[in-house]
């Protein structure tokens, strides 16, 4: 298992750091340090992924204030997702986000754990045993496009429930039934799923973020269903809002259909691993769900 033995640890911890597990109250506080780093995370991630794995959210305490953060949620037996790695500003350079990751990381056990990295945390990663897989690319801007909603696209039921989640584990390396199920059906997310001949062939979900609207995942066997499924999504979002979507680096496709409505690139991030990464069609995925959580 990997561990950041070798990482750079800047200055010595000073005072006593408490780490802990993080209730889903304490979670939104995490969120909001997100929200000002300008990661731009959903109103209701929060809600939807904490119960994924509750011992999985970390936080660090000293003198009875919050200070650090890193989630490390285990999807099933053979993968995990690291994200939120932060330390409020006001006590970073002290060794405290080194000091919560040591702390969190061997929840993950032997599993496969991925991440998304800033370009500039390459090497930091690189030493505590994650290698890189490929770049994400974070696309936003008001879409232009067909305006009317193409064939095949229809708004998802409960009765659709089960279905997009054998379609989910497909597109991810885990199966993650109840947290699609949570996802599909929160306050304020639109879902849409893409029918061929009854079965389903794509879905996409628009959130409500701190800035617009992010849609993710954005799954599809064709691109002519995902540009169906992202025109429907987008026309349901305020024209005046943005639109945000990761989309992996390999999937050329997926480039330009965002670019094609208009959207242009604004960061980028790097998919990395620790190991062999469970089987996904990953051909499928032309939007990741979330940087943050997998």
């Amino acid at each position: 298992m990997p561990t950041l033995g070798n990482a750079p640890d800047p200055q010595p911890v000073t005072g006593e750091l408490t780490v802990s597990t993080a209730s889903l109250d304490d979670w939104h506080q995490v969120a909001q340090w997100a929200a000002d780093e300008e990661w731009n995370p959903g109103r209701g991630d929060t809600a939807c992924f904490h119960p994924t794995d509750p011992a999985g959210f970390f936080i660090g305490r000293r003198a009875g204030q919050t200070v650090s953060a890193v989630s490390v949620v285990n999807y099933s037996d053979a993968y995990a997702f690291l994200g939120y790695y932060l330390v409020h500003p006001d006590h970073r350079r002290q060794g405290l986000g080194l000091a919560t990751w040591r702390a969190a990381f061997p929840h993950a056990g032997a599993r496969t754990v991925g991440l998304d990295a800033v370009p500039a945390q390459q090497d930091t990663y690189r030493r505590a045993g994650f290698a890189p897989a490929y770049e994400t690319i974070r696309y936003a801007g008001r879409p232009t496009g067909p305006g009317t909603p193409a064939p095949g696209v229809v708004p998802v039921t409960r009765a659709h429930l089960d279905a997009l989640a054998d379609y989910d584990r497909r597109c991810f390396p885990a199966d993650r039934r109840a947290f699609v199920t949570r996802w599909l059906t929160a306050p304020g997310h639109t879902a849409l799923a893409y029918l061929r001949d009854g079965a389903i062939a794509g879905y996409g979900v628009l959130r409500p973020a701190r800035t617009g609207h992010r849609i993710g995942p954005l799954f599809a066997d064709t691109t002519a269903a995902a540009e169906a499924l992202f025109d429907a999504l987008a026309a349901s979002a305020d024209p005046a809002d943005e639109i945000f979507l990761d989309v992996p680096g390999p999937r050329h496709a997926a480039h330009t259909l965002v670019t094609s409505r208009g959207l242009t690139p604004r960061s980028q991030t790097v998919r990395m691993y620790t190991g062999p990464v469970p089987p996904a069609e990953h051909e499928r995925t032309f939007g990741v769900t979330s940087l943050e959580l997998g």
